[in-house]
């Protein structure tokens, strides 16, 4: 045994812990899985962890390898473990898979045909790398772009496989059934570069591992002990990588991994939940604990989260119960509102008053399950003047996807901005580059017109010739079309029609990267907001005033994110909107993978609800927008999964919404005194509203509404009134947006 660094005068770091995370540190010998639910304290567990090896003098630094998945988690592991020392721990074998395989590949890269100079590539050259290779095969890049043939290639090197390993099994119909052929050919050039991507730090470390015996033997003795974070989000590459430093010849394979096999929820990115689940067959004799004890959250958010996940079946099963000294806490609240504008409305107003009882709003935080959904939370908020950020992400109105959509838009109604035709006259590629657009621009000078009157001209006189010719004409005659139908049929349809005539639903259609389908998501949500405005001229203005009006950064925000970008994170107050059957769990999700897929759903609903400490409230629509017309929506099966006694159901009928308005709990109006720890007594509720909107307002009312102006009711339906407009004909509309006029 290495003599100890540093002799500890009492174990005083051991005595802070409570006795499962205190036998996860002290089995130090042989395969260890640390099952740690969320907010048990597992980067506590795993920093003491290694300090405590460091401390009983079981090792040197650099003999224990520590694995984390993020630059931040290394990072902070470094800080911690320093900090238990009281002295900087230098040498260590600590940082993110990438990291740690750059470094073994740089000391041995001559076996995989590298020099130990060699050169990681950025993802431009890596694209421009793969351009190069398909050319001979001239293989046409809008139907098989090279992004998507890059993320093919990174999605076999993730399952850690060289080309020659490829089999037809493994292979795909993509760029014509020349995949494999171009993953040797991008290969050899990487090599011939003296170069390599992103996985091939992984790649090649892995084969120098299967195939040089004396190198693995080598870190067989130098790693005694492995440590590894988030065991749950490991690829097929990185758990091989693993067994490989893990199973040593002689002695026992000290590997402690920490993980939840409940937070697992990158499958989309190659993660594979089986890499946990199976974890004492890869290692025979393996010791489980368990940490259950959740300081986070109170006792009903725990269980209302438990009861949930305890109905996924691929799990190796446990049960958070809270160590907190506070109460029960509050029931996870459901709310059932008419529809997604009413969601953010009521959210907004929770919001505002928590607010002014002085809960910080950088303590609150709007977790959904996909990025369209921000939208109408944006508008209100910006309505409202509540300042918010968008974590992990644009605002809506901010996105590529969405600022191409909206100069279609913009010329449909304006054919003189120049500026939103220049954006999108070669989106998707029509062959008109730089030199063409001069051109252009050139010909509408020498007319004293617009560019889209150039363009025309320009087609007209045989200007523009080839493919490029064929493409514009295209677009010219899609905006012809849309102008037409606009007349007939309304904005929404002609908007539609011309970003679908024009190629641009098609470009993303055909784009094989993750993001795509979100993209497509986000403007299906566009084109339901220009439902809500009568004319596209009022919804293309009232998203200039959205950006004019932006908050400034300011440090006491509300937090908008994925339910994905929230792992990891807290919040006092979590509102979940969006539960319902084919927006959560989502429609692609089962669709493309059935069971495993609904058990990864109702995962990540498990993770949204564990991010509150004190609060979580979950809301869910009767009806959503699809385009111009509303669909009825049912709640989603998790609502029903969780435990009835964990949980407050609201807003259901009027009759229901006015006896809980005058109930002491997070929506009911009256003083609260809060502090960090808690609040003296319940929150008040919020999002209960009163009838007073409609009293008065009947069949035959005129009212007025700022947007559409001058109208007459034509029908009630509780809180919403079907109104005929003099100018914009039949709306329905929430009652609090008019005002009754004699």
């Amino acid at each position: 045994m290495t003599q100890s660094l540093i002799s500890p005068s009492s174990p005083e770091y051991l005595d802070r812990l409570n006795p499962e995370q205190r036998e996860a540190i002290e089995t130090t010998e042989g395969p260890l899985l640390i099952l740690a639910g969320a907010g048990t304290g597992k980067t506590r567990v795993l920093t003491t962890r290694f300090a405590h090896i460091l401390l009983e003098g079981r090792a040197r630094p650099y003999q224990i390898l520590a694995v984390t998945f993020t630059n931040k988690a290394a990072r902070e592991m470094r800080e911690r473990v320093g900090a238990l020392l009281g002295e900087p721990a230098d040498g260590l074998w600590l940082g993110t898979f990438h990291a740690l395989c750059a470094r073994m590949l740089r000391r041995h890269a001559e076996y995989v045909g590298l020099t130990t100079g060699f050169t990681i590539l950025d993802t431009d050259d890596q694209i421009r790398l793969v351009r190069q290779i398909m050319e001979p095969y001239r293989l046409d890049t809008k139907r098989w772009p090279p992004q998507a043939l890059l993320g093919i290639f990174q999605r076999w090197k993730d399952r850690g496989l060289t080309p020659e390993q490829v089999t037809p099994a493994e292979d795909t119909d993509f760029a014509g059934g020349h995949a494999r052929k171009l993953y040797v050919a991008y290969q050899d050039r990487l090599k011939a570069v003296n170069a390599c991507d992103f996985g091939d730090l992984m790649l090649h470390t892995l084969e120098i591992l299967r195939t040089q015996p004396d190198v693995l033997s080598q870190y067989h003795r130098l790693f005694r002990y492995i440590l590894v974070d988030e065991y749950q989000d490991t690829n097929t590459i990185q758990y091989l990588w693993l067994r490989l430093l893990a199973k040593r010849e002689h002695g026992p394979s000290n590997i402690a991994c920490v993980g939840d096999d409940d937070q697992s929820i990158y499958s989309w990115r190659g993660a594979e939940i089986e890499n946990i689940l199976r974890f004492e067959k890869d290692f025979p004799g393996a010791k489980v604990v368990r940490l259950e004890r959740n300081y986070r959250s109170t006792a009903q958010i725990l269980a209302a989260a438990s009861g949930l996940i305890a109905h996924n079946s691929g799990r190796l099963g446990k049960t958070l119960r809270s160590g907190r000294d506070d109460a029960q806490g509050e029931k996870v609240q459901i709310i059932s509102v008419w529809d997604s504008d009413e969601e953010a409305r009521i959210t907004a107003g929770a919001i505002e008053r928590l607010r002014a009882d002085g809960h910080p709003l950088s303590e609150i935080a709007i977790l959904m399950r996909a990025g369209f959904q921000t939208r109408p939370f944006e508008e209100r908020f910006l309505t409202l003047g509540l300042p918010y950020r968008v974590v992990g992400g644009l605002r809506f109105y901010e996105r590529a996807e969405i600022r191409d959509a909206m100069a279609y838009m913009r010329v449909l109604a304006q054919p003189a901005d120049d500026l939103a035709l220049e954006r999108i006259i070669n989106v998707p590629k029509r062959g008109i580059g730089a030199a063409g657009l001069q051109k252009l621009h050139h010909e509408a000078r020498l007319l004293n017109a617009p560019l889209s009157a150039g363009v025309i001209h320009a087609l007209e006189t045989g200007l523009v010739k080839g493919k490029g010719r064929e493409a514009l004409s295209g677009l010219m005659e899609a905006f012809r079309h849309a102008r037409e139908t606009r007349e007939r049929e309304g904005h929404v349809v002609a908007t539609e029609q011309l970003l679908e005539e024009s190629g641009y639903l098609q470009m993303w259609r055909d784009d094989k990267t993750p993001e795509a389908p979100g993209r497509l998501d986000n403007i299906k949500e566009l084109l339901r907001a220009i439902g809500d405005f009568a004319t596209l001229e009022g919804f293309l203005e009232h998203v200039a005033l959205v950006f004019e009006t932006e908050n400034q950064s300011s440090v006491d925000t509300v937090s908008l994110m994925t339910l994905h970008g929230a792992k990891g994170l807290e919040f006092d107050t979590v509102f979940l909107p969006g539960w319902e059957e084919g927006v959560f769990p989502s429609q692609r999700s089962l669709d493309e993978g059935g069971l495993k897929s609904l058990e990864e759903e109702r995962r990540l609903a498990y993770v949204g609800i564990t991010r509150a400490r004190k609060r979580a409230v979950i809301l869910h629509a009767a009806r959503r927008r699809i385009y111009a017309n509303w669909q009825d929506s049912m709640p989603s099966r998790f609502i029903d999964e969780i435990p009835s006694e964990t949980v407050e159901h609201s807003g259901q009928a009027m009759q229901e919404r006015r006896q809980l308005a005058a109930q002491n709990s997070i929506f009911a109006s009256g003083p609260v005194t809060s502090t960090r720890s808690g609040y003296s007594r319940p929150a008040p509720r919020m999002t209960d509203i009163t009838p007073d909107a409609v009293q008065g307002i009947a069949i035959g009312s005129r009212v007025f509404h700022q947007k559409f102006g001058y109208g007459t009711v034509l029908g009630v339906d509780s809180d919403r009134l079907h109104i005929n407009f003099e100018k914009a004909g039949e709306k329905r509309i929430m009652a609090h947006f008019v005002e009754q006029v004699s």
